[in-house]
C-alpha cells in the first residue's frame, strides 16, 4: 500500500468534502458526514477529515505507480468546488508498506 496526506488550509473544508463525496457518490461507494469522508475509487482509497481551518486528506493505493494520478484526481476536483480560493496541496507520502 502507498498513501499520500496532503493538509489544506480552507475555512470551507466541511463544505468541500461534502461536495467531493457527493460528486462521486453516483459512481463510487462513499461514505460522508459533514466532518469525516471515505470515498473509494477505482484507483484507490480517499479519506477527508474537516476542521475549521483545514481539510486533512489521505490518498492510498494498492498500485505504487497510480498514487500520483489519485493526488492530481482529488486535488483537480476539489479545486473547482473551491474556484473562489486558491488552494495548496502540498502533498507527503508515506513509504510503502
Amino acid at each position: 500500500m502507498t498513501s499520500s496526506r496532503a493538509d489544506v488550509a480552507t475555512e470551507h473544508a466541511s463544505r468541500y468534502l461534502q461536495q467531493l463525496c457527493k460528486h462521486w457518490a453516483h459512481k463510487f461507494p462513499v461514505e460522508f458526514d459533514p466532518s469525516h469522508g471515505v470515498i473509494d475509487l477505482s484507483m484507490g482509497r480517499t479519506v477527508l477529515d474537516a476542521d475549521a481551518a483545514t481539510l486533512h486528506i489521505v490518498v492510498t493505493t494498492e498500485d505504487a505507480s497510480s498514487i500520483e494520478r489519485l493526488e492530481t484526481v482529488v486535488a483537480d476536483h476539489i479545486k473547482r468546488f473551491a474556484f473562489r480560493e486558491e488552494l495548496v496541496f502540498d502533498w507527503n507520502r508515506a513509504p510503502a508498506a
